[in-house]
């Protein structure tokens, strides 16, 4: 069964960290892009990270040099470090994959093919 679970979100105050966990199963990151979206309250859906098929990473401009994609092929778990976080990065995360783009996170809804269960990030002094 292809799954995507995330865990890791939490309350943080401006300018600390957290790590955000997705674990994949039932499927090779060999021939999938997977990534990170979050969505705000009253807002769209934002794409923030991908890693391509080659493992090659890309951070969208809203979160670059603060966030950092990376993985772990023997746990078969992506991680998104999260430093210097502001309140503006309040949402619900959500992990997702697909064999039908480079970059998920870039990705046209219709394309994506998995999608976690999304695990809230609060930001508040």
């Amino acid at each position: 069964q292809l799954q995507l679970v995330e865990s890791g979100g939490g309350s943080v105050q401006p300018g600390g960290s957290l790590r955000l966990s997705c674990v994949y199963t039932g499927f090779s990151l060999n021939y999938y892009s997977i990534g990170w979206f979050r969505q705000a309250p009253g807002k769209k859906r934002e794409g923030i990270s991908c890693m391509n098929m080659k493992g090659d990473t890309f951070e969208a401009e809203s979160v670059r040099g603060r966030f950092t994609l990376s993985r772990d092929s023997a746990d078969n778990t992506v991680y998104l470090q999260m430093n210097s976080l502001k309140s503006d990065d309040t949402a619900t995360y959500y992990c997702a994959a697909t064999t039908r783009a480079q970059c998920v996170s870039n990705a046209p809804s219709d394309y994506i093919e998995l999608w976690g269960q999304g695990t809230l990030v609060t930001v508040s002094s």
